[in-house]
């Protein structure tokens, strides 16, 4: 065994026991590091608490003077709580987050000393952002970006800094960051779910989208992944033969957690509910070493904060606990990979759940409304929605019999099938009493109230109903949830406008009663999306074909993914909904290309070092002792009694095997990736690295596995599968 590989198990073992904390009651500490409303209470005047509540509730301006107010409030609330520092918090297009701080600390013009924070600091900041992804919206020597005050989303104290969630835009105005788009999606969703609400409730004024996330997650010994370059370089184990034992007893999911990870789960639960996340489920997930963390739902823009800020504080508690924690969707081969499932919903301020069915027909109109309209809205936009989880590391995992497939459907269960079937032959025009009749409390009035345990769950599917909302399952452990958020968003506004559109028009050209018009239209979407609705294996072939059949999309790498976002068809749609300019989507869909190609280069460059450094050198050493001891034998048995030595014998000449293959399949890849950087368009050069490089990875892969079970474990260079998967 490596010595680095012995000390890195040794110092594991050494921390197989890890005390756990008393816990406080949670809704003792919860938000309490969090500038919220019960805070802002206590701390600001009643005028400028209105006007942050205007800010939140409505969009309007915070004047400078109060935003002063405001400033010197949470400073000082800030102080009580510990902070030195305050600091913009912002997601720039790098996918993480990202963080200025700045002392309160100042000098007056006397040499005197104070702590200073104003409404300047507090509405904007500008930081450097040469450095930042734009695809190509500036250049990298203009250095200017602005930070804005985000209202909506609470500041709060993390360690010793003021926290102030922002978005991030250029000197000329573009969205820099992912935070900004999600807003104006929001926005839009607000605007045309409270327009359709308002056929049902007049009282409605106010629609929020909500978003519950899942994060899964690995958890792995520190000690144990700083012994392996590939897990420290790219989140995952690049090779790696797999464990005689790994997830196929099925006896680790929803298991007993062990000692270790309830200690980091417990300390990890205590920062998060002092931030105000509402995080309230944990357990093991399928995979060894994997878990699962979900909260109570949110409004979206906060509960996407709440989940970068989560993984943030993910990383250093378990630091703490001398763990690494693995976000990457597929860190380990022939084991389940991890997502982020996403459950959407909208939500009225008159505290109704747009998708829930009621206990009326009338309810359940605008459940069927708000539903089907989803369905149309994923129909017609599924290449869209798909390239909102589109990722390097994703493409792992889609379709790996443990996720859903990149084909795009939606599943909504038998009972709804049969409400939608029913509704679909509903007879256009104008309805006589009786037909008003049967469907109302024929059709509409069969929905139960509550539909959650009516049919049983699709895993396969990447959009499906679960009785009150809808989750998307692809989405991938690493990805902002901003991204398909956005798109989600967008998509689901513009056809909840069109909706309204064709609904007033059959109201006012044919003079239609306003449940009738309602009736004409949805009738219409549930023939035209039927294609989408898919309740069967979505990893079968014969779902492929289906799938073709019906002209859905199966895009199934990146490079081929995000060809949609600069398509006519999307560029009209972030335009019309104003939620993104064209110079904004081309941007981004620059910025993913490359950080495709980054990603994949840099695994290429791993890999090579992996064979070179580590895998060629401790087989040739490993085969020079078996040669010496094949020489052995023939001096003292001579060279007629040499059938001894023939598993030896064969031994070497395997490792000489896989060795000069992988030698060859490594410079092949080291080749290919220097064709494919000589390439200038980005969009080539990704597809490039996806056909000519990618490819190699896994033969590579292939024949060092096959080394690791030949070679000596005492020499094998690198901690394996079986060390790093099971915490104890």
């Amino acid at each position: 065994m490596s010595e680095q590989r012995f000390q890195a198990i040794t110092a594991s073992q050494q921390r197989n026991r890890i005390d756990i904390k008393e816990e406080t009651l949670r809704s003792e500490l919860f938000a309490k590091n969090v500038f919220n409303e019960h805070k802002m209470v206590q701390h600001l005047t009643k005028d400028a608490l209105e006007s942050v509540k205007g800010a939140i509730l409505s969009g309007s301006k915070i004047d400078r003077k109060i935003a002063d107010q405001v400033a010197e409030a949470m400073k000082a609330w800030a102080i009580s709580m510990g902070a030195t520092h305050y600091t913009h918090w912002f997601q720039p297009l790098t996918g993480a987050t990202a963080e200025k701080h700045d002392a309160f600390f100042d000098l007056l013009p006397d040499g005197k000393a104070l702590e200073k924070f104003g409404g300047r600091q507090l509405v904007q900041q500008e930081p450097d952002a040469s450095s930042f992804p734009s695809g190509g919206i500036r250049n990298t020597f203009e250095a200017r970006g602005y930070t804005a005050w985000d209202p909506t989303s609470p500041a709060f104290v993390y360690d010793t800094t003021l926290c102030i969630p922002t978005i991030f835009v250029s000197y000329t105005g573009e969205a820099l960051d992912n935070k900004a788009p999600l807003l104006r999606a929001l926005h839009a969703m607000d605007e045309a779910a409270t327009a359709v609400a308002k056929y049902f409730d007049k009282n409605v004024s106010k629609v929020n989208a909500t978003l519950g996330w899942e994060q899964e997650y690995f958890l792995i010994d520190k000690a144990l992944a700083y012994s392996r370059p590939d897990i420290l370089m790219t989140g995952r184990t690049l090779i790696g033969r797999s464990a005689a034992k790994g997830q196929q007893l099925d006896d680790h999911y929803f298991g007993v957690i062990p000692q270790r990870a309830i200690g980091f789960m417990k300390d990890l639960e205590q920062e998060c509910t002092k931030l105000g996340i509402p995080v309230k489920t944990r357990h093991n997930e399928v995979a060894p070493n994997q878990f699962e963390l979900a909260p109570v739902f949110e409004e979206a823009n906060l509960a996407v904060d709440h989940n970068l800020l989560l993984m943030d504080v993910m990383e250093k508690v378990a630091d703490k606990h001398h763990f690494k924690v693995l976000f990457h969707e597929k860190p380990f081969a022939g084991i389940n990979g991890s997502g982020k499932h996403n459950n959407w919903s909208l939500a009225t301020d008159t505290g109704v759940n747009l998708l829930s069915p009621g206990s009326t027909p009338m309810k359940n109109l605008q459940f069927l409304t708000f539903f089907i309209n989803t369905i149309k809205a994923v129909d017609t936009y599924e290449e869209l929605l798909r390239s909102s989880i589109a990722s390097a590391s994703n493409d792992h995992r889609l379709g790996a019999n443990e996720a859903p497939p990149a084909i795009l459907s939606i599943f909504i269960g038998k009972q709804l099938s049969d409400v939608l079937d029913e509704l679909e032959g509903v007879s256009h025009g104008k309805l006589s009493p009786e037909e008003k009749t049967e469907l109302k409390l024929n059709v509409v009035g069969k929905i139960p109230e509550i539909l959650l345990d009516n049919t049983d769950r699709n895993r396969t599917s990447p959009f499906a109903f679960t009785g009150n909302k809808f989750e998307m399952r692809g989405v991938g452990s690493k990805t902002n949830c901003a991204k398909p958020m956005t798109i989600l968003n967008t998509i689901v506004a513009r056809q909840l406008k069109e909706f309204k559109k064709e609904v007033d028009e059959l109201i006012d050209k044919k003079n239609l009663k306003k449940d009738e018009a309602i009736f004409n239209v949805l009738r219409e979407y549930i023939k035209k999306s039927k294609r989408i609705r898919f309740d069967g294996d979505g990893y079968s072939e014969a779902w492929e074909k289906e799938a073709k059949r019906r002209k859905l999309s199966n895009n199934k790498s990146t490079p081929k993914a995000l060809q949609i976002l600069t398509a006519k068809k999307s560029l009209d749609l972030f335009k019309s909904m104003k939620v993104m300019s064209e110079t904004e989507v081309r941007a981004r869909q620059e910025v993913e290309l490359e950080a495709y190609i980054l990603h994949i280069q840099i695994e290429g460059r791993i890999y090579g070092e992996l064979v070179y450094n580590h895998v060629i050198p401790s087989t040739i050493e490993y085969q020079n002792q078996v040669i010496k001891n094949v020489l052995g034998m023939k001096e003292i048995y001579g060279a007629a009694h040499m059938t001894f030595s023939d598993g030896q014998l064969a031994i070497i000449e395997q490792i000489a095997t896989h060795v000069a293959e992988l030698k060859k399949k490594t410079d092949a890849m080291t080749d290919a990736r220097r064709k494919a950087n000589k390439l200038v368009d980005t969009h080539k050069k990704a597809v490039a690295y996806c056909e000519n490089v990618q490819p190699y990875f896994d033969q590579i892969r292939g024949h060092c596995d096959k080394l690791e079970q030949l070679v000596d474990n005492r020499s094998w260079p690198l901690t394996k599968y079986r060390e790093l998967l099971f915490i104890k």
